[in-house]
């Protein structure tokens, strides 16, 4: 990922910007899928599963709610701010 902001050829509203499933799906398959399991800066965000609404911690990119298994995603350029969190919505398995 180094000097990867991952801004640069993706279309608007696409990419790191996009929201929902698009960014779940986008943040997983980044980086050939690196992104999943690699930690976020400082230690995660503490959230609410925008699914169950149970807390947890979003430790890495890609995660999924320790109660309901809802897969949540941030991406690396706005990763700084909890509020940036997408939910890919009720049902959603990522491929393995």
């Amino acid at each position: 990922m180094a000097g990867c902001n991952c801004g640069g050829g993706h279309g608007s509203g696409g990419g790191p910007y996009a929201e929902g499933q698009a960014l779940v799906e986008f943040v997983a398959q980044a980086h050939g899928g690196s992104l999943r399991t690699r930690p976020i800066p400082g230690g995660g965000h503490q959230t609410f599963c925008q699914g169950c609404s149970a807390p947890f911690v979003l430790e890495t990119f890609v995660a999924s709610c320790p109660l309901c298994g809802g897969i949540h995603a941030i991406s690396p350029p706005r990763a700084a701010d909890a509020a940036n969190i997408q939910y890919a919505g009720n049902g959603f398995r990522l491929a393995d």
